[in-house]
């Protein structure tokens, strides 16, 4: 099936159309959602609510861009209203770790990406949420500041303390080697 076929049949509500496109499209946003949530189980309800207003929005597509694209879009801003309505994204960093995280600019370029999710999902919630939004999803700091309701520069805190908290994982579990002073050594991460 096309993807204009595709969208014409979710459009007018075919459950053969509303699975085809599930089936094409959600194993890549479930991987969204999962670097978003705390769990896998937190994650397949992102996903769930993210294509309920798939669905429902489908009206509103205009061709304009990937169709891809704009159900990404949707997903991610769902994973973000569910971290605020839960009040997730709010979660309390421990002070401990905030003076371990120090700002370096040193994560290899090629790293079994597995790895790095699951050090990205052990970071607090506000980290990951920033990190995601900026280095994956490619949104401003400005932007993220709007979605999440706080200040570009507050983004901009909490992307450089995500990262060097992402180091100090990778670090501290062996994925990497602590930096040389070598420039040529370090590689940047942003």
């Amino acid at each position: 099936m096309t993807e204009d076929l595709l969208i014409a049949g979710c459009i007018d509500n075919n459950p053969l159309a509303q699975r085809e496109l599930y089936n094409r499209y959600s194993p890549k946003m479930l991987a969204v959602c999962y670097r978003f949530a705390h769990s896998r189980e937190d994650a397949e309800d992102m996903l769930q609510e993210g294509f309920i207003k798939v669905f429902s929005q489908m009206h509103t597509f205009q061709n304009k861009g990937a169709f891809e694209g704009w159900i990404r879009r949707i997903i991610v801003h769902t994973c973000i209203n569910v971290l605020k309505r839960n009040k997730k994204f709010n979660d309390a960093l421990d002070l401990e770790h905030a003076q371990e995280a120090q700002s370096r600019e040193n994560i290899p370029s090629i790293l079994q990406a597995k790895q790095v999710v699951e050090c990205i999902r052990h970071l607090p919630t506000g980290y990951r949420t920033v990190l995601n939004l900026y280095a994956i999803e490619g949104f401003s700091h400005k932007e993220i500041g709007d979605m999440l309701d706080i200040g570009e520069s507050t983004s901009r805190s909490q992307y450089t303390r995500a990262k060097a908290m992402l180091e100090q994982m990778l670090i501290k579990r062996n994925i990497i080697e602590k930096p040389s002073l070598h420039p040529d050594a370090v590689i940047a991460f942003s």
